[in-house]
């Protein structure tokens, strides 16, 4: 098996939140420590913008507000609209921080494996 080689930019590059297309997969990447080693990985389905809520939890936020959902759910058909107590999915609002297309998120994976690579540094 062979991985192709690809140059991987020194920064992040999450995808834009007027290219969010709804019902789209993307991948949402973060970490558990601060220098970046331990990477945490989840697909999530972009929903819609400006999604209205019994709560307004973000009352004084200006802007687009972004509405993932889990892919779990999404794929059994859940929908934010119809969705009920029993249904267990997971609504998020997100400003698209760390929300990356599958490729984007691969080369967050990629880069974390050559830091990991370094020795850890001392403290």
């Amino acid at each position: 098996m062979h991985f192709e080689a690809r140059e991987i930019k020194p920064y992040a590059e999450p995808v834009s939140p007027s290219d969010l297309r709804e019902g789209t997969i993307y991948f949402k990447v973060g970490h558990f420590d601060g220098e970046l080693l331990v990477p945490i990985m989840e697909p999530v389905v972009f929903i819609g913008r400006n999604l209205k809520l019994d709560v307004d939890f973000y009352p004084d936020e200006e802007g687009d507000r972004l509405y993932f959902q889990d892919t779990g759910s999404y794929l059994r058909g859940i929908r934010f609209g119809s969705a009920t107590e029993d249904d267990e999915a997971y609504f998020d609002i997100n400003n698209a921080k760390g929300i990356f297309e599958y490729e984007r998120a691969l080369d967050q994976l990629l880069a974390c494996s050559l830091r990991r690579r370094k020795p850890p540094s001392q403290g």
